[in-house]
């Protein structure tokens, strides 16, 4: 797991060209872009409008090296033509739940449905079984009107396990938050 280390490189399926690999210290201005567009946008990720600045960025990928290092945390990023236009990763819970790894995955909405999620996917599980030790179920949450990512989830072995009726906000209104697992 080092640093710029590309793991992928490939033609999307709508014939762009994408590197996939993993951050460094000089990704937190990409970094930022990615995540304050997405939030622009209201994706459906956590994040619904809020804007980070390069401060508060830059203290994150701080943080996300460091648990890197440590064999906590995996996280990919997709570049095409040196744009950052998706962001994977699985995250290592601790104490009791250290055997447990939380998932997220998003991508720029100029680029979806290219197939980036699959393989981003496929490959964050792989780097996540190779680096993260402890790692035996991954977790992750999934918006109830997100069919697209729900459907790539299951096909991935992922169950739902629960559901948080209301327990999201998506562009301000209340939306079901569906958990699902994986055992690794």
């Amino acid at each position: 797991m080092k640093p710029k280390s590309s793991v992928y490189k490939g033609i999307t399926k709508k014939g762009n060209e994408i590197i996939i690999r993993y951050p460094n210290k000089t990704d937190a201005t990409e970094m930022l872009g990615y995540i304050n567009t997405l939030s622009k946008e209201q994706t459906f990720i956590l994040f619904q409008g809020e804007q980070l600045t390069l401060k508060e960025e830059s203290r994150y990928l701080t943080s996300l090296l460091k648990k890197m290092k440590k064999g906590l945390v995996v996280t990919l990023l997709v570049f095409h033509d040196k744009t950052l236009i998706g962001v994977s990763g699985v995250e290592m819970k601790e104490k009791a739940e250290k055997h447990v790894g939380s998932l997220g995955i998003s991508v720029a909405n100029t680029f979806r449905g290219e197939g980036i999620g699959k393989i981003l996917m496929e490959l964050t599980l792989e780097e996540a079984k190779k680096n993260l030790p402890n790692l035996q179920i991954t977790t992750l949450g999934c918006f109830a009107d997100n069919i697209v990512a729900y459907a790539m989830y299951k096909k991935f072995g992922f169950m739902e396990y629960g559901k948080l009726p209301k327990g999201l906000l998506h562009k301000g209104s209340p939306e079901d938050h569906i958990y699902m697992y994986k055992e690794m």
